[in-house]
C-alpha cells in the first residue's frame, strides 16, 4: 500500500527572504526527483518555520514502477557477419548495456537496419532508494550564502541540528550535514522540548501540540487575522507592508500579537521616518487613525510565551522609544540647515570613481534637465521648478535621516525642500524624481517631477555606457535596465514628450570634461540599441507580436511614444482588419523585392508612361498625407493611406516591366519603387511581418 513521506530538515532560525525561495526549490526539486525515480505519489506540500523546512508527499509508492529501456546500438551490418554470427561492435555494445547478444534485436527505419538493446529495470523498494533522494535533495538547496560549522564540511543557511525522515511508520536513514535522521523533531524553542512524530500524517498535529505552527499559510493567516483584530481595538487600521508581513511569518512559530505605544509626540517628526524606524528595523506594524493619521501605537508579532506578552511588549515599547528619539533627534538636527547647505556637500561624494563626484553628476543632471525642458515644451514655471529640483535632488543624501534610513532618499528631500521654502512643485519633483524605483512602482505625476527623473536616469545610464561598463548577462549593478524601463514608462505612460537622440546626446555631452576621449557617437549608438532593446520587451510584455516589434522599431524609433502608438495601429490593423492589413503586405513587398536602395531616389518623369506617372504622384500625395498624419498621430488613418497605394502598385507592375533592357529605364524605375518603400518606412518595415 503506498504510505505518506516525510523529511524535516531542523536549523537554527534561518533569514526570512531566501527560505521562501528554497521552499518553491525544494517543492519543485521533490516533485522532479520523485518522477526520476518512478515513484508515484498524491499531493506534496511543503511546510517552514525559522527552523525548518519539512516536506511531506502523501501516498508515496512502495516500489518504483518497472521500466524497459531501449538503446540504440551500431548499423546491423556491422554488428553480425556473412553468416549472423555478432561481431566485436555487438559483444562490446551488448556487454556495455548489461545484456547478452542473443537478446540483440534487429530492426530497419529510415535510416537503415540497427540492433537495438532492450534492458528491463524492475523497480526497487522505495525504501531503498528514498534516502539518497532526500540527501540529495538538502544538499542541493541554492542559498545566496552558506555557512559551515563544527568539524564539518557540509555548507547550509545555517546550521543542521536535527533530521526527520519518516516513510509510513518506519524511519529512512537519511545522512546529511553528519546526522542520519530519525523520528524526533523539535518543538518551540521556549516552550517546548523534543517531538516525537509518530508517523507523516501526524506532522502538523504533533507539532501544533509542541506550540509550534508549521503551516507557513496557516501562519499568515492566523497573523494577519490578529494583526486586524489588535488594530480594531486600537480604533484603527494597521499598516502591513507586504514585505514587511512576509518576513514576520517566517519570524514566529508560535505568533502572539499585541499592541504596544509611544509618546505622541513624537508624531511631529514625519510619518515615513516613523514607519521606516518600526517596520524595516523592527518589524512592527504602525497604526493609522481612522482619519488617515498615524496613531502613537505600534502591533508586534512575537514568538514568546503569551502569558509574558505584557512584559515583552513593554520591552518593545523601551527599544523604539530609543529608536523613534534617535529618528526625531536626526530630523532636528538636519531642519536647523537649509538644504541648499547639504548640497554643498555632495562634491565630497564620489559618484563614481570615472565619472567624478555626485556634485558633478547633479551639475550634469541640472543641465540635461535645462535642455530636455526646452526640447519638450515645458513653460516657463515647469521649467524653473524642474531646474530647481534638479540642484537640490542629492541634497538629502547627506542628511542624517537619510543616512541612517536610506530608503527615504527623496522623500526627507521633500520635507526638507518644504521646510527651506521651496516651492511645493520643487518638493514634488525632488521625492518624484526616483520614479519609477521597481517594477510596477508609480511614475512621476508632474512635468518638473519626470524631466528631473529622465535627466538623472539618462545621465547615468550614459556615462556607464561611456566607461563601458554596460550590464552584461543577468549583472546589472548600476541598474541601467531599470533606469531605461523608468524612461521609456515615462515617454509611454507619462506623457513625457522625450526625442531619444536628442537627450543622449544631450546627456554624453554634459560628460565632455570628465571623459574627454570619449567616442561619443559610438557611445551615443550603443545607449540608444540598449534603450530600443528594453522598449523591445515592454512592448512584447503589452502584448504586441514579436514582428509586429520589429517592423515597427526597424524603422524611425526616436520618439518612444510614438513607437508605441505605431505597434498598436499595425497589431488592430492585423487583427482587426485583416484585408487593409493584407493591402498593405501586398502592396509593400511587391515593391521591396526589386527595390535597390544604392541607385536613391531621384526620378525623371520624362522617362515615365502613364502608369509610372500615375504611382509618382499617388506617392507624392501619401508621403506627404504620412508624415501629416503622423505628427497628428493618427496611425490608423496612415495605415488605410499606405493600403491605398495596392492598386497603383498593381497596376504599374501589370504594365511596366521594371527590370527593362535599357538601363535609364530600369533604373529610373528601380528608384520609384525605392520612393514606394521608403514612405512605407515612416510608418514600419512591413518586410519583417511573418506572411
Amino acid at each position: 500500500m503506498p504510505r505518506d513521506l516525510l523529511f524535516e530538515i531542523g536549523v537554527e532560525e534561518m533569514p526570512s527572504a531566501p527560505l521562501y525561495a528554497a521552499l518553491d526549490y525544494v517543492r519543485s526539486a521533490a516533485e522532479e526527483a520523485l518522477a526520476s525515480a518512478r515513484l508515484d505519489h498524491g499531493e506534496l506540500s511543503v511546510y517552514n518555520t525559522p527552523r525548518r523546512i519539512a516536506l511531506l508527499v502523501r501516498d508515496v509508492a512502495e516500489r518504483q514502477r518497472d521500466a524497459t529501456e531501449r538503446f540504440k546500438g551500431p548499423a546491423a551490418a556491422a554488428a553480425f557477419d556473412a553468416d549472423g554470427n555478432p561481431t566485436k561492435a555487438a559483444l562490446g555494445f551488448a556487454r556495455s548495456k548489461g545484456v547478452s547478444p542473443e537478446s540483440l534485436v534487429r530492426e530497419s527505419g529510415d535510416g537503415g537496419e540497427y540492433v537495438w538493446a532492450v534492458v528491463e529495470r524492475p523497480g526497487r523498494p522505495a525504501h531503498e532508494v528514498l534516502p539518497d533522494i532526500l540527501a540529495e535533495l538538502a544538499s542541493s538547496i541554492p542559498w545566496p550564502k552558506t555557512m559551515r560549522w563544527g568539524s564539518g564540511d557540509t555548507r547550509f543557511i545555517r546550521p543542521v541540528r536535527w533530521l526527520v525522515a519518516l516513510f509510513g511508520e518506519d524511519v529512512l536513514p537519511v545522512r546529511f550535514a553528519g546526522l542520519v535522521a530519525g523520528r524526533v523533531s523539535q518543538g518551540h524553542r521556549f516552550l517546548a522540548g523534543p517531538v516525537e512524530i509518530e508517523d507523516p500524517s501526524a506532522y502538523l498535529e504533533s507539532l501544533r501540540r509542541a506550540y509550534v505552527l508549521a503551516d507557513g499559510t496557516e501562519r499568515a493567516a492566523e497573523i494577519r487575522e490578529r494583526i486586524n483584530a489588535v488594530a480594531d481595538s486600537l480604533g484603527g487600521v494597521a499598516v502591513v507592508p507586504e514585505k514587511t508581513f512576509l518576513e514576520v511569518v517566517n519570524l514566529v512559530e508560535q505568533p502572539t500579537v499585541a499592541a504596544g505605544r509611544f509618546d505622541e509626540a513624537f508624531l511631529r517628526v514625519p510619518r515615513e521616518v516613523l514607519e521606516e524606524a518600526m517596520e524595516s528595523h523592527q518589524r512592527y506594524f504602525p497604526v493609522e487613525s481612522m482619519d488617515g493619521t498615524l496613531a502613537p501605537a505600534f502591533i508586534v508579532v512575537h514568538n514568546g510565551p503569551a502569558e509574558r506578552t505584557d512584559e515583552i511588549v513593554k520591552g518593545h515599547e523601551r527599544v523604539i522609544r530609543a529608536r523613534l528619539a534617535d529618528a526625531a533627534f536626526f530630523y532636528d538636527e538636519d531642519l536647523k540647515h537649509p538644504l541648499e547647505s547639504y548640497a554643498a556637500k555632495l562634491d565630497g561624494i564620489v559618484f563614481h570613481q570615472r565619472l567624478g563626484s555626485l556634485g558633478q553628476k547633479v551639475e550634469r543632471v541640472e543641465r540635461l534637465t535645462r535642455l530636455l525642458a526646452k526640447h519638450v515644451g515645458a513653460g516657463p514655471e515647469d521649467e524653473a521648478h524642474a531646474v530647481r529640483a534638479a540642484h537640490l535632488c542629492k541634497a538629502d543624501l547627506v542628511t542624517h535621516v537619510v543616512v541612517e534610513f536610506t530608503s527615504l532618499q527623496g522623500v526627507m528631500g521633500s520635507y526638507y525642500a518644504l521646510a527651506s521654502g521651496e516651492a511645493p512643485a520643487v518638493a514634488q519633483a525632488i521625492v518624484e524624481h526616483y520614479r519609477p524605483r521597481f517594477a510596477g512602482d508609480a511614475l512621476p505625476e508632474t512635468l518638473p517631477g519626470m524631466l528631473v527623473s529622465a535627466a538623472d536616469k539618462l545621465d547615468t545610464i550614459c556615462g556607464i555606457h561611456a566607461i563601458g561598463q554596460a550590464p552584461t548577462g543577468s549583472s546589472d549593478p548600476f541598474a541601467l535596465r531599470r533606469f531605461s524601463i523608468g524612461v521609456i514608462l515615462m515617454a509611454m505612460d507619462g506623457g513625457l514628450d522625450l526625442r531619444l537622440k536628442d537627450a543622449i546626446a544631450d546627456a554624453l555631452e554634459g560628460y565632455g570634461d570628465v571623459l574627454p576621449d570619449m567616442d561619443a557617437a559610438a557611445v551615443a549608438a550603443e545607449v540608444k540599441e540598449f534603450i530600443l532593446a528594453r522598449l523591445r520587451g515592454v512592448l512584447r510584455e503589452r502584448g504586441y507580436a514579436y514582428d509586429t516589434v520589429d517592423a515597427v522599431l526597424a524603422c524611425e524609433s526616436d520618439d518612444l511614444a510614438e513607437v508605441a502608438a505605431r505597434c498598436a495601429a499595425l497589431q488592430d490593423a492585423r487583427e482587426a482588419d485583416p484585408e487593409l492589413f493584407e493591402d498593405l503586405a501586398i502592396a509593400f513587398r511587391r515593391a521591396a523585392n526589386l527595390a535597390d536602395a544604392s541607385l536613391g531616389e531621384s526620378v525623371s518623369l520624362d522617362l515615365m508612361g502613364p502608369e509610372e506617372r500615375a504611382l509618382a504622384d499617388a506617392l507624392e500625395r501619401a508621403d506627404e498625407a504620412v508624415q501629416d498624419l503622423l505628427k497628428k498621430g493618427r496611425h490608423d488613418e496612415v495605415i488605410s493611406e499606405l493600403a491605398a497605394l495596392r492598386p497603383h502598385i498593381d497596376a504599374f507592375f501589370e504594365s511596366v516591366l521594371v527590370m527593362d533592357e535599357d538601363v535609364r529605364l530600369r533604373e529610373n524605375r528601380l528608384r520609384l519603387l525605392n520612393r514606394f518603400v521608403r514612405v512605407f518606412a515612416r510608418f514600419a518595415d512591413i518586410g519583417r511581418i511573418a506572411a
